[in-house]
């Protein structure tokens, strides 16, 4: 039965529930991007200090900032929600960074913006455990990673948005008024999420959800037996999922290749600007009379279009990172073997990135092309490997267990974070920051097949465990 004849027959309310979850995902990652797009805004005002290579410090301190709370957060966000519910747990946290996002404009110097970009990390880790949970709830297992890829399209749509107007806002208004009123945008979403979402048994006792799609929701016999066996037993703790592979297999991959989305989210922009700084300044060693525009000479591009353009692509990645371990099971494939046999698939495309810095000298926008296609694949790869939680824990545990990822994705990018402060302010020193871009673009493009192998590992299938 293919996706339209189902919906057709069982109906489709569930995907209105997914389209909620996109929007706050949008929402939480336009907040989330403000930084990168004025990190040269921000630098030129002095506002991460006054020498170029310490502002590459200051700035990844920063971003560390908004990683250690992320980690902290995401740590208890999934525990909170799990108490609380999908409903009060997604809605506060989305409260929280909204008035997060606000703060920053009333930052000034590093250690104010560290501030509120803690309490942005610490509120928006709230977004994936909710969002996961309500996928496990609302849909099975067949649908899943593809609702996964969906709702996560909207940290693309989000990095779309930010480019194509952040950048303007500060230019007309400037830069505080940009954080204001992306800030303010997800106080429009509660009246849609406090009117429109509840569980699937509550939507059922109310009318506006049909029985065929109740059943069709909770049709994973093998789930609905483990949910069963594990009704009468207490509240799982941290300590007790720790004891489990599946938990530490879900660590090592978000540890592994959470830290790449981190470091393309925030310093994309910087690494485009340096680029046509550097075509800049060689075309005028060759041509010392010119006096026209910067962009009109021959390799200078728009970057706000190109990271809009790369975060196109990532959307096409995230849809279709849902849909392709989907036609696999549809196919007859085991959905073990479908999750692991995609996940390895999309693990290999990232290596393109290796070329980023040698094309960029080429042309910038070969560069934005490797980079595309290793966010993509991200997003690809992300629509799945936060399924296999929903594969391997009960609904009970599932957004304590991603949770513990999240912390796990969010120390990498403290790591990453740091590594790029203090590569890039060596090699801004030495006048050859692209050297500094290449070794991180390494580390970016190895990450995921390294990450796929040990997850292999830990975890050679999928199971669904009892706790």
């Amino acid at each position: 039965m293919n996706f339209t004849s189902v919906n057709e027959s069982v109906g489709r309310h569930r995907w209105t529930i997914c389209a909620l979850i996109f929007a706050a995902t949008t929402i939480n990652y336009l907040d989330r991007n403000v930084l990168g797009l004025l990190k040269p805004v921000l630098s030129a005002g002095g506002v991460f200090g006054t020498d170029k290579a310490e502002q590459e410090l200051n700035y990844s301190t920063v971003v560390i900032c908004f990683q250690i709370a992320y980690a902290v957060g995401m740590l208890f966000a999934g525990k909170f929600i799990d108490k609380v519910g999908t409903k009060s747990g997604y809605a506060w946290s989305l409260i929280g960074w909204s008035f997060a996002a606000i703060g920053h404009a009333f930052g000034h110097q590093t250690w104010s913006f560290g501030f509120w970009r803690a309490a942005l990390g610490v509120t928006e880790a709230g977004n994936f455990p909710a969002a996961n949970k309500a996928v496990a709830e609302w849909f099975p297992k067949k649908e899943r990673a593809f609702a996964t890829g969906l709702y996560n399209s909207g940290t693309n749509v989000g990095a779309i948005i930010a480019p194509l107007t952040v950048p303007y806002i500060a230019s007309a208004w400037g830069w505080e008024w940009a954080f204001i009123l992306t800030g303010a945008v997800g106080f429009t979403w509660l009246a849609f999420w406090y009117s429109l979402y509840a569980s699937p048994a509550a939507k059922l006792q109310s009318g506006k959800l049909s029985q065929a799609e109740y059943d069709f929701i909770h049709s994973d016999v093998d789930e609905q037996e483990a949910e069963k066996a594990d009704v009468a037993k207490a509240k799982v703790s941290w300590f007790k999922l720790l004891t489990f592979r599946q938990t530490w297999a879900f660590f090592a991959g978000k540890f592994m290749t959470d830290p790449v989305w981190w470091f393309f989210l925030f310093w994309l922009p910087s690494f485009l600007t340096g680029e046509n700084a550097r075509k800049v300044a060689a075309y005028m060693a060759a041509h010392p009379g010119y006096t026209g525009d910067p962009s009109g000479i021959p390799g200078v591009i728009s970057w706000p279009f190109a990271v809009a353009v790369v975060y196109t692509v990532s959307t096409v990645g995230s849809i279709f990172g849902g849909w392709l371990p989907k036609t696999f099971i549809n196919g007859g494939m085991d959905a073990n073997k479908a999750r692991k046999l995609a996940m390895f698939i999309f693990a290999l495309f990232p290596l393109t990135v290796l070329l980023a810095s040698r094309l960029g000298t080429i042309n910038t926008w070969l560069a934005v092309a490797t980079i595309a296609i290793a966010c993509a694949a991200h997003q690809a790869w992300s629509a799945n490997i936060f399924t296999t939680v929903s594969d391997m824990f009960p609904k009970k545990a599932v957004a304590s267990v991603t949770g513990i990822g999240g912390m796990a994705g969010a120390v990498g990018g403290i790591l990453i974070a740091r590594a790029a402060g203090l590569l890039l302010k060596h090699y801004t020193g030495l006048n050859k920051v692209e050297v500094g871009y290449g070794i991180l673009f390494v580390v970016c493009g190895s990450a995921y097949i390294t990450a796929w192998v040990l997850m292999h590992l830990l975890v050679p299938k999928f199971k669904k465990i009892v706790l």
